[in-house]
């Protein structure tokens, strides 16, 4: 049975709205190690691999991507949420908007406005987000101070017009452990079907 992950609120994340964070650490390094999800919550403790989907979508194109990856393999699934959601304004490129500045800083954290609830318990996290400018957005790099990978497999997926996922991947590796695996991901356009996308999804989890 697919499940949607239960979330909890997110406190004391960075704000979007600051336009520098604290030097050698992100604020989210303090929060408290989130609590194992129980037997009723979890995905089936049988599977080889205890697989978490979790995606930023600003306008429902990586949100259906997910769903796919969701609805092809045993996962559960988890949207990253801003405190702030994106407007269209937001999103209209070159012209100083809120995209522009974040894009442009690369200190600046994007508040979350939810948490993964028992990060510990999982092993292996698709991470799925638009490509904007080329990079994860700065909600993504958020999303990555917040939780210890150690010793995990993170296996990115994007969405983008044209923009390939190799920039971002490395945005990734720069905010993890040494210790986790990054695979090299893959870029899908807005028009990929479900067995397209859950026949990667398997040959990912097939390599680990």
């Amino acid at each position: 049975m697919k499940k949607h992950l239960l979330v909890l609120p997110l406190l004391a994340l960075a704000s979007c709205g600051q336009t520098e964070a604290s030097s050698g650490s992100s604020a989210l390094a303090s929060q408290p190690e989130d609590s194992l999800l129980n037997s009723s919550s979890a995905v089936n403790i049988d599977t080889e691999h205890r697989v978490l989907v979790a995606y930023f979508s600003a306008t429902g194109t990586t949100e259906r991507i997910a769903g796919h990856i969701h609805d092809g393999v045993d996962s559960d699934l988890f949207e990253i949420v801003p405190v702030d959601p994106y407007t269209s304004e937001d999103l209209d490129y070159y012209t100083g908007g809120r995209c522009d500045q974040e894009n442009a800083d690369d200190t600046i954290r994007v508040e979350i406005a939810n948490q993964v609830s028992g990060m510990a318990y999982y092993d292996t996290v698709f991470l799925g987000y638009p490509i904007w400018f080329g990079k994860a957005p700065k909600i993504i790099w958020t999303f990555l101070e917040a939780y210890d990978f150690s010793s995990k497999t993170i296996i990115p997926f994007c969405t983008s017009g044209s923009s390939g996922i190799s920039n971002s991947v490395a945005n990734i590796l720069s905010l993890v452990p040494s210790s986790t695996t990054v695979l090299e991901g893959r870029r899908f356009s807005g028009s990929s079907g479900a067995d397209e996308v859950a026949t990667w999804a398997k040959s990912q989890l097939a390599t680990i």
